[in-house]
């Protein structure tokens, strides 16, 4: 797979220019698109079609359109009507289907033309209609998302994963279109080394916090594949074999996706090009708080860069990531890297996708396709803390401190530029108001009985 062979126990250095090319093409026909086009992508937040009725897509190097008709069915279309290449985006949507404000000739949500106005006109009896269809695709609605399946019929279910039907949690949709290939980002989620020096050691010094302790380093890290992508495991200073990280680990999640727990990060190809970074949070809510619902989960886009100054914004986790994606260039030259201990999770990503591909062009079924209803009524991962998720906690818990780290976060530590009314949306649900109201009143108290 690789130009040269190991040498002392280390992996090898780096891609054949071929190889390169085929884990990051995506348009139809392509080694890596035919395989991506086997499963569901999340391309759009179900909120974003409220008040429009259609909007482009551009996926997996294609122009499509995306709408939703008054029946409330959605569709994807090509961006191009087939009688004489109008743009369907100013196409308009109807009960049942779309459009095209050129001519009048209407699809439905199959690609099928239901209707041509002068056509039935002149010619009643020989119905061209049956003859003209609009390349589209299938969309399904699920946890907030909007998913596209572009590849050979029937499609597989759309993975219904554990968060998924989780309750009493806080969800929102965080998207970005980020200027570099998929695949840069995708190898992000099988290396954990990274965390340790992109987000530790170079995220305190963008704090000023220069003087601290350094980062617990990481002793071992291991990987494995399982049904549904890779885990990675990792032992830091301070942590054992006992330790979550180390018995449950992380997951890569299969073809395209980072799952940490209680969120997943999608990195959707555009293009060969342009990647739609696509996440999923889930916040638990205290017992208090309970039963919480949302009529709609919030979404956004995300800002890239700091307008001021015209730098890639690099105060977020997923930001700080963003920054080391698109440094390697738009496409990745991987014939100039040179592989150490820490990459091997990449190297057998890199391995497995090639080999699922060829499975694809074989004419064979990849991995992780999902087609049971039985077992996609809840398809479940390795998960740090589940429990937390599930049973839940007070906010008394909080204010005692007997919960740790990340699992009640007062901010959004992901991404900058979180909306403000989510903001709100999040404290109000989150219950920060009242845990910083105790907490201060503890905090007093602490004082009064200090100064007697």
């Amino acid at each position: 797979m690789y130009h040269s062979n190991t040498v002392g126990g280390a992996p090898p250095l780096m891609l054949k220019p071929e190889q390169n090319r085929a884990l990051m093409e995506v348009g139809p026909g392509t080694l890596m698109g035919e395989l991506m086009r086997r499963y569901w992508m999340p391309f759009a937040a179900v909120g974003e079609m409220d008040k429009q009725s259609t909007r482009t897509v551009r996926l997996l190097g294609e122009d499509l359109v995306l709408y939703k008709d008054l029946s409330g069915n959605y569709g994807l279309v090509d961006r191009h009507c087939p009688h004489r290449r109008a743009d369907m985006s100013y196409a308009w949507v109807e009960e049942c289907g779309l459009r095209c404000n050129y001519h009048g000739w209407k699809f439905d949500h199959t690609g099928a033309c239901i209707h041509q106005p002068f056509e039935e006109v002149s010619h009643p009896d020989a119905r061209f209609k049956d003859r003209i269809t609009i390349k589209s695709y299938p969309v399904a609605a699920h946890a907030g998302l909007l998913w596209a399946y572009m590849g050979p019929l029937p499609a597989p279910l759309v993975p219904n994963w554990e968060p998924f039907t989780w309750s009493n949690g806080f969800i929102q949709i965080v998207m970005t279109e980020i200027p570099c290939n998929w695949f840069q980002c995708q190898e992000n989620s099988i290396d954990p080394v990274h965390f340790e020096w992109l987000h530790d050691s170079w995220g305190a010094r963008l704090r000023r916090q220069i003087d601290g302790p350094a980062p617990p380093t990481h002793l071992r890290i291991r990987f494995e594949e399982f049904d549904y992508g890779f885990k990675y495991q990792r032992i830091r200073e301070g942590q054992t074999e006992q330790d979550e990280l180390w018995t449950v680990g992380r997951v890569c999640l299969w073809p395209n996706c980072l799952f940490t727990g209680n969120h997943f990060e999608w990195r959707v190809p555009v293009d060969d090009e342009h990647t739609l970074s696509v996440g999923w949070f889930f916040d638990r809510v205290p017992e208090e708080m309970e039963p919480f619902r949302q009529e709609r989960i919030p979404w956004w886009y995300g800002p890239l860069t700091d307008a001021s100054t015209g730098r890639w914004l690099d105060s977020h986790v997923m930001n700080q990531d963003f920054v080391a994606w698109v440094g390697q260039g738009t496409v990745a030259d991987r014939t100039q890297e040179h592989l150490g201990e820490s990459d091997r999770g990449v190297i057998l990503m890199r391995k497995r996708m090639l080999e699922e591909a060829e499975v694809v062009r074989a004419g064979g079924a990849p991995k992780a396709l999902i087609w049971d209803e039985a077992v996609n009524k809840r398809v479940e991962l390795p998960i740090i803390d589940r429990d937390f998720f599930i049973s839940g906690f007070s906010i008394t818990d909080v204010v005692e401190g007997r919960t740790r780290g990340p699992r009640y976060s007062r901010s959004f530590v992901f991404q900058a530029g979180q909306p403000a009314e989510i903001t709100a949306a999040y404290r109000e649900a989150m219950g920060i108001d009242r845990v910083e109201q105790l907490e201060a009143s503890a905090t007093s108290a602490s004082a009064n009985g200090a100064a007697r």
